[in-house]
């Protein structure tokens, strides 16, 4: 399985062209984020976690042909905003995607895109195949996948494990039953959006603390603000199991 940082930033703090601040001025590439997305590329199957405004870009820049499915883990803007742009996989394979969800996110997305399931479908809108998930695994082709709940504030979002591996966005909170689904994982991504606690993301030391109950082989932070701060001075205090993920950041697993 290969996995393909889309996008490892986020919407929150001070909008880019409003800062002078050194992340923001950084001519690393590293510091440079789009809003957070993963891709899953398999022998059998392409996966998407999120599709967020930057959806099209990130799949263009990362050359990807073929799409099967998108697991959405909530109905935020930065994490559904780019979905109109799955018409050219629909083009390419000529049938829907499948968008696997809870029942609250397969709502919003209705909201967001009516004319997609709307009676008389104009042509050429995007197909989108919905598929209701919950608390119980599920599978995708070949790959069993445990929804693993969180909550982002008050608002339920899920996180995915699927082997060996586990993706955690956009949360500050992790029920003990929920924590139980994530001994035994080797490769793990975790949010932290930046050093000071918030509302309703882990911060750097809360996601390391994390990552420490959890042990996994290596560990990689996303959803990562520009008040994190610089790429390569945050990596020099991480431990040497944890890194600090960015856009198009490739691993094997």
């Amino acid at each position: 399985m290969k996995i393909t940082f889309l996008g490892t930033g986020t919407s929150q703090g001070v909008p880019v062209i409003a800062c002078n601040c050194k992340t923001c001025k950084s001519a690393d590439s590293r510091d440079k984020r789009l809003r957070t997305s993963l891709f899953i590329e398999t022998e059998n199957q392409n996966i998407v976690i999120d599709a967020g405004p930057d959806f099209r870009q990130q799949m263009l820049r990362a050359e990807v042909k073929k799409l099967d499915s998108i697991l959405l883990t909530h109905e935020h803007k930065d994490h559904i905003g780019g979905m109109d742009d799955v018409r050219a996989y629909n083009y390419l394979s000529k049938k829907p995607i499948d968008i696997y969800c809870d029942e609250r996110v397969q709502k919003a997305v209705r909201r967001e895109y009516p004319y997609v399931f709307s009676e008389y479908r104009y042509p050429g809108a995007p197909q989108m195949n919905l598929i209701r998930i919950g608390d119980d695994p599920f599978f995708l082709c070949d790959l069993k996948v445990i929804p693993v709940k969180v909550y982002h504030y008050r608002l339920p979002v899920y996180g995915f494990r699927i082997g060996d591996f586990a993706y955690i966005t956009d949360a500050n909170y992790i029920s003990e039953d929920n924590r139980k689904k994530l001994p035994g994982v080797k490769y793990m991504v975790i949010n932290a959006l930046r050093k000071e606690k918030h509302l309703s993301h882990f911060n750097l030391r809360e996601a390391l603390d994390l990552i420490d109950e959890i042990s996994p082989r290596k560990a990689f932070i996303t959803h990562i603000s520009h008040q994190m701060g610089l790429h390569d001075e945050v990596s020099k205090e991480l431990p040497a199991n944890v890194e600090l993920a960015y856009d198009g950041l490739i691993v094997e697993i």
